[in-house]
């Protein structure tokens, strides 16, 4: 079995090297440190105004309501990013009706993977893709939910042709599709990416995610799937007790200062040769008012190890 996925991994090299010479899509500089933001209160990033003015070079933007997809905000959006120097490269989608409040919640609600929503849930991500086409921006992102494990169900195979169906969709708009990690285990996930067999898929690698949700240790999903990471979130948390791991959420801190190993996780990035985005993503649920200055925080913290382990 470890062999197989090891194969996989492999396979996926070669998805990589589109993106390491298509220069129109990538970010023009290596390693690029940026943040997700917000441009209405839908989501948990960066109000947008902020996140321009925070002296990141790119963004992820947390998709707005379908009111205010308007081209006046459009074009308020990209006259920002134009005057800020500040490059869009991904849009988040996020869907009517999800919930992260526990752990079994976010099975039950959160992405495509729910059969009572999916259809339309499909339909509004295809205004989320229209939406970040309408910006420029070369990718859509989200996070797909508990996929069924039985990989030899109908109800996983189903799912794996939702996510084909939205590959082939954001295809058209010329974009790529990341899926955020979190629910899956690393062999899981790629798998998973394994079946539904689209080049544009690929991964936007929150290690936090993997400890938030007890679904194993980050830098070995890492070591696995990192041929077919984009994108990634800085951003770190520690682990829940090992008995309510999976069933309890861990706790989101400071990147740097949790159980992710930020060092390592670079280090292991680089081991991939990769040189995308640097998404900080930090919520700060108990102390909302400090989410600024955390963003500036980090965003030094990561200028120190990116000199020291990328240069």
């Amino acid at each position: 079995m470890k062999k197989h996925l090891l194969l996989i991994a492999m396979i996926g090299v070669l998805c990589w090297l589109p993106y390491l010479t298509a220069t129109e899509t990538a970010p023009a500089e290596r390693l690029p440190i940026g943040v997700i933001a917000r441009f209405d209160d839908h989501g948990a990033g960066l109000p947008f105004d902020k996140a321009v003015q925070s002296g990141v070079s790119v963004m992820q933007l947390k998709v707005p309501i379908a009111a205010n997809r308007t081209e006046e905000n459009v074009k308020k959006i990209l006259d920002a990013l134009k005057k800020h120097n500040v490059q869009l490269v991904c849009v988040v989608s996020g869907f009517a009706g999800e919930s992260y409040r526990t752990i079994p919640i976010v099975k039950e609600t959160v992405g495509l993977a729910p059969e009572k929503t999916r259809k339309e849930r499909f339909e509004e991500f295809k205004g989320v893709s229209d939406f970040a086409k309408r910006l420029g921006a070369p990718s859509v992102q989200f996070h797909l939910g508990a996929v069924p494990h039985d990989t030899k169900s109908k109800e996983y195979w189903d799912v794996v042709q939702i996510v084909r169906d939205s590959c082939d969709y954001v295809f058209a708009n010329g974009q790529s599709l990341n899926l955020e990690t979190g629910q899956e285990t690393g062999p899981a996930l790629l798998q998973f990416i394994h079946d539904v067999n689209r080049l544009n898929l690929h991964i936007n690698f929150d290690p936090a995610n993997m400890i938030l949700y007890g679904c194993g240790e980050p830098i070995e999903a890492l070591q696995l799937v990192g041929p077919f990471v984009r994108s990634t979130h800085c951003k770190d948390a520690r682990w829940a007790e090992p008995e309510l791991q999976g069933k309890e959420w861990g706790q989101e801190v400071l990147f740097g200062t949790g159980d992710v190993n930020a060092p390592l996780f670079l280090e292991t990035l680089r081991n991939f040769g990769y040189n995308g985005p640097l998404i900080i993503e930090r919520e700060n649920r108990e102390h909302p008012e400090a989410q600024y200055n955390d963003v500036l925080k980090t965003i030094e913290y990561l200028k120190q190890l990116r000199k020291k382990i990328f240069e």
